[in-house]
């Protein structure tokens, strides 16, 4: 296997692979696909074993992080692991969350209660990256104390660097914070919303990792909502015998002020799909000029921070 492309994470220090890993896949039932022990232990261990050093996993991902535990704790050494905080994980029933998503509570108390749990379950002493779940307003992060007790984290050596899995509208306030090493912020050819974003976070020092790099997939299967805006946007005929999923995924590789971007799968091809496709590097200029100029055609543009 060749050597994988790295970048550093901003200000972090560390020498990330452009391509991560997104833990999500390895929920399990209910709120994901049933996917075995084995299988969650053969994808980690492909995942290392292709080289790729950037994993991303959360409290709110099933079990995720106790999969990772029991599979790889003994490779902790070869990987950068990233976790979520503020999702609920203390004792007791969580409050009720609007559209039946995950609840998420910005206090002191929970913010330690998940990365104490966090490093139980991956059977780690420390996490290189804890980043706020849900994009947080300020005063979500400072009024209970949430943003105060994750910097007391770092100082006693559990947590490396802060992040926040942000969106607009308050990913701007969060960078103009200055505290936050590595922001998580979605972006693919599809959902161009924060293309510009991304390049202010950059330029502020932090590191950038994006998440849905390979719009779900739905382009190569032919369904969902990135399907429906893929034919919206007509550029089938630049694909030049790429698959389609491919030409996705180096369009987002192709973005200047990406640092790395997580992409889950439990399947073995799959995983060799993505490496090839980071392997081929970012679309040729031009070829990324136009298909921006098809995408704005059909409405998708980055958003104004």
């Amino acid at each position: 296997m060749p050597d994988l492309p790295k970048r550093e994470l901003g200000r972090t220090g560390l020498q990330v692979t452009t391509l991560g890993y997104g833990a999500m896949e390895l929920r399990g039932m209910p709120r994901g696909r049933d996917i075995s022990e084995d299988q969650s232990e053969r994808i980690l261990n492909a995942v290392l074993d292709s080289g790729i050093n950037y994993i991303d996993t959360s409290v709110d991902y099933g079990l995720s992080e106790e999969r990772i535990g029991r599979s790889i704790a003994g490779r902790r050494s070869e990987y950068y692991l990233a976790s979520k905080c503020a999702c609920w994980a203390l004792p007791g029933e969580p409050p009720p969350a609007p559209n039946g998503r995950n609840p998420h509570v910005f206090t002191a108390e929970n913010v330690r209660a998940g990365v104490e749990q966090s490093l139980r379950r991956i059977r780690t002493d420390y996490l290189d990256v804890v980043q706020f779940h849900a994009s947080p307003s300020r005063q979500q992060l400072e009024e209970h104390g949430a943003l105060e007790e994750l910097q007391k984290l770092k100082d006693e050596g559990k947590v490396r660097f802060l992040g926040v899995s942000g969106t607009l509208p308050n990913l701007p306030e969060q960078i103009e914070l200055g505290v936050f090493d590595v922001f998580q912020i979605p972006y693919s050819a599809l959902e161009r919303d924060h293309e510009d974003v991304i390049t202010e976070a950059s330029e502020a020092g932090a590191g950038t990792v994006i998440r849905g790099g390979a719009a779900k997939g739905d382009p190569g299967k032919g369904e969902g909502v990135y399907w429906d805006r893929w034919l919206s946007a007509g550029i089938d005929d630049l694909l030049d015998g790429e698959s389609r999923q491919e030409f996705i995924l180096r369009f987002t590789f192709s973005h200047a002020d990406l640092d790395t971007t997580i992409v889950g799968t439990a399947d073995p091809d799959h995983l060799r799909d993505n490496i090839n496709a980071l392997l081929k590097g970012p679309l040729d200029p031009a070829l990324y000029l136009e298909a921006k100029s098809r995408l704005a055609g059909a409405g998708f543009t980055p958003q104004p921070a």
